[in-house]
Order: structure tokens, then sequence, then C-alpha cells
């Protein structure tokens, strides 16, 4: 008797040539035009970012499924990937410790903690990515360009400014290390070109936000507006490399064209009425809690389907479902704006409190104080921009009058943010007397190294600026330095400076 042999495996019986591996170093292989572009531009320290995320994301990887005693992952390219693409997100300017942290949060909560590649909640690098903007707000949305910190091109087209499409496109305006939306397109189109994505999320997305620009943008069909739109704020990244993810995005055609174009519209919407730094990775991830739903009532017909069965196995409504979902999003968003009207009174209470505090301290001889007009003026010129001078990155936040018990001037408290801390930003608020010599200093932001930087907040620091004439002191000349910190107390000198020249040019 012959004997008969049978291959018997479990569904799906379906193959395929690709393999994750293949997939992950096709993505990465796109992702090189923005990558060199993004050295090019920004320079040796941008390239140090790059190599801080994706080794760190790789060691993370591998330490964890050693410690966990699981199968090596790393070959697999899944965390260069994402150590890659958190990279391209960041700021070229950002301290090192900012990609290593953001992705350690990646690769270790986002991924690994979920059971690894396949089972993550969100896109890892988008996740990575959002967890620093929540904790490092200021450091991830300060942008240098050429040397010169200032405000993005979206912002600038937000304020009325006009903005140079053609270098937004290109990457010469200034951003993130990927900030160069053609070069990310043509990675995008490889990608496509490969079998590595489908065009369903990118066409989707990108076309819902054009259009909903259009719609509620406030400039109708202007191109330039529109381009300028779709240039920046990460949206080419996000349709073709983010929401593209294999394991949050939906698995059908036409699942895929809802989530695209729900990406699409909240992108828009939080782009038009919003303030997120960051409203495209929000998007993203608010989208890809709809992917669940989507892929339960966006069904396809199965194989030899007959619409004359007996059992009713048509697919499942989709009206129903989208319906449900968005009901539950108007709802959730009308309790948090409830929540937010009426709360914001108390938060404002609670900063002016604290801001009030800081100007008591900084001058004792005070019974109250008002916001000083002329001053106000040349801070709203800034528009937000550092202050324009040879004190480093120092951003002026704010001027008072001090007044007496009987509503006489009696002098000035300035307040100013120097963002070359040690740890962070160091904010200072400066008294200065009528008679123009500094009544005293007070921080209003110092979280420096325990022991070392905090010192600065001590008396022996601080008590050295009082009555010292309200013109341009130097460290180590006018005043000493804390024993060990002295790029603490250089901060705070040059915050006290900026904030003494805005007096000197506005106010005495």
């Amino acid at each position: 008797m012959n004997e008969i042999r049978y291959n018997v495996s479990s569904s799906p019986h379906v193959r395929s040539p690709l393999s994750t591996g293949g997939v992950m170093y096709d993505v990465i292989l796109a992702l090189m035009p923005a990558t060199v572009f993004g050295v090019w531009r920004f320079g040796a320290h941008a390239l140090r970012v790059i190599l801080m995320s994706v080794v760190t994301a790789a060691l993370t990887e591998f330490v964890f499924d050693y410690v966990t005693e699981r199968e090596d992952t790393v070959r697999d390219g899944s965390a260069v990937v994402t150590g890659l693409l958190l990279a391209l997100c960041l700021p070229a300017s950002v301290p090192l410790y900012v990609p290593y942290i953001g992705a350690v949060f990646a690769i270790l909560v986002v991924k690994c903690l979920f059971g690894g590649l396949g089972k993550n909640f969100m896109n890892p690098a988008l996740g990575g990515r959002i967890f620093l903007l929540l904790s490092f707000g200021g450091t991830m949305t300060r942008y240098t360009l050429d040397g010169v910190t200032g405000a993005t091109p979206l912002a600038a087209l937000a304020g009325g400014d006009a903005v140079n499409v053609v270098q937004m496109w290109t990457g010469h305006a200034g951003g993130v290390i990927g900030c160069s939306a053609f070069a990310l397109f043509l990675g995008g189109l490889y990608l496509w070109v490969v079998d590595g994505i489908g065009w369903q999320i990118p066409v989707s997305t990108l076309v819902s936000f054009t259009v909903f620009l259009a719609l509620f943008g406030g400039q109708g069909l202007d191109p330039g507006f529109l381009l300028a739109h779709l240039a920046g704020g990460g949206i080419v990244m996000a349709a073709f490399f983010m929401a593209t993810d294999p394991v949050t995005s939906p698995v059908t055609a036409p699942g895929q064209l809802l989530y695209g174009t729900c990406v699409g519209v909240l992108s828009g919407l939080f782009r038009v009425f919003g303030t997120a730094a960051d409203s495209v990775s929000y998007a993203v991830v608010l989208a890809g809690l709809l992917v669940p739903a989507i892929d339960r009532y966006v069904v396809p017909p199965p194989f030899a389907y007959r619409a004359d069965a007996e059992e009713d196995r048509s697919p499942r409504p989709v009206v129903k479902g989208v319906i449900a979902v968005c009901c539950v999003a108007v709802v959730g968003i009308a309790v948090l704006g409830a929540v937010s009207g009426a709360t914001r009174g108390i938060v404002e209470e609670r900063a002016l409190a604290a801001d009030l505090g800081a100007y008591q301290e900084a001058m004792p001889e005070a019974a109250s104080f008002q916001i000083h007009d002329g001053a106000k003026a040349a801070l709203d010129a800034l528009d937000g921009a550092p202050y324009g001078t040879d004190v480093g990155e120092v951003y002026l936040d704010g001027a008072v009058t001090a007044l007496d018990g009987s509503g006489a001037e009696i002098g000035w408290v300035v307040t100013a943010t120097s963002a070359e801390g040690m740890d962070g930003p160091v904010g200072v608020a400066v008294g200065i007397r009528a008679d123009g010599t500094i009544s005293g200093i007070a921080f209003t932001e110092l979280d420096e190294t325990p022991g070392i930087g905090m010192k600065a907040d001590e008396p022996e620091f601080k008590d050295q600026f009082a009555g010292l004439p309200a013109g341009r002191l130097v460290l180590g000349a006018d005043i000493d330095a804390v024993s060990g910190a002295t790029v603490t107390s250089d901060a705070v000198v040059d915050a006290v400076d900026a904030a003494l020249e805005l007096y000197a040019e506005r106010i005495a």
C-alpha cells in the first residue's frame, strides 16, 4: 500500500513572502532620506540624538528579553524602527536624556509590558513621543534653527505671518529632525511600492485632513495655506509611518479608509481649534481607540457567501456602531469642556497666587501689583520668542508695577526664564526699586540637582543681588556662583540680566 502523507496545519492558509524583519528593514530604508537630511540640516547633535534613541531602544528590548528569558526579538528590527521614528519626531536641540527616556518608555512600557510586537495598544514611538511631550513640554516644543530658537512655521502661520511653503516641504524651515515632508513622502511611496503599507490609510488621512482645513481653516481652498499645513505638524509622517502601524490599525480595506478619515479629521480639528503641542500624535492615538469597533462592524462578506443562504450572514451594520462611537465622543468632549470651564477660574487663581508670592518675595515692601502696559507691549511683540540679546536662551515672562499701601508706585518686578539650567528651565522674578537698585530675586521655576543646583534658592546666593544697581551683572565679578553649580548660577544671572534689560528699555 502506498503511504500517503498529508500536510496538516491550522488556519490561516494564505501565505505571504513578507516577514517581520523584511517589513521593518523596509521601514528603516524608507526613513533614510528624512534621517540623512535631518543630520545634514541640524548637524552632529541631531545624529547623537538619533543614535541615542536607536541604541537605547534596541538595548532596552534586548535586556527585557534576557531578564524575562524570552526569545531575542531585537533581530527583527522593530526596536530600531521605534527608536528611529521617535528620534525623527524630536527637536534637534533636545538634551540626550530626552531620547533615552523616551526610547525606554516606548519599548519597555508601550511594547514589552503589553506582550511585545503585535500586542502593543499603540505605536510605541508615538507613545514615547506623547510621554515626552507631557513630561518635558518646554524642551519638546522649542525648536532651534541655525542657532536661533523661535516659533515653528505653523505657529507663524497661525499668527497670520507669511511662511515659505517650499522651505517647509524640503525641511529648511526648521522643526523636528524629520521635518522634511518631501523626504518622508518619498519614503512613504517606497513603502507603498514594496507593499509595506496599503494606500488606504495615507490617502484617506491626507485627503480628509485637507478637506477639513479647506472647510474650517478660514482660508478656503488657498493652495499655499493647505500645502503649508500638509508640510508641517507631522501629518505626513503620521499618514505613512504612524497610523499605518499594522498592529494598531484596522485589518480590512474599508476599515482602513474609515480609520484614516478619523485620523485626518481629528488632526484637522485639533489643528484649527486646539492648542496641543502635537495635535497629530493625539489624533492617531484617539483614532486608534476606535479600531476595535471598526474591526467589529466593518466586516467583509465571508468567502463563498450566498445571499439566499437561510442563515443571515450579512455584515454587521456599520452605521449603528459609528453613531454610538460618535455619541460617546460628543458626550466625552462636552463633559471635559464643562470640567475645564468650571475649573479654569480656580487654576488661574492658583497661578496668580503663585506669581504674587514670587512678586512679594522679590519686592517685600510692596502692598499690591498691577500689569505694566509698556512692558506688556514689548512682551507681546516677542510672541513667545527668546529675548534677542547675548544672555543666552532667555524668555521674558511678564512685568508688573509695585505699589505701596496708598497706591503710589515704588518699583517694578520683571520675570524671566532661562532655558539653559542644568536640569531644566530656571525662572526668576527680579524686583527693582524706584531708585534703580535691585530689591531682591525670587524663583518662579527651579528644579535643579538637589544639594547642588538647588542651593541657588538659598539666601547665601540670592541675597547677593539685593542692593546692586539695576544694570548688567557678571557671574564671578558681581555675583559668586554656587559651588559646584556654575551652570545653574549662570542661568540665573542670564535671566536676571534679561529682566534688567527689559527694565532699562521699557520701564526706567
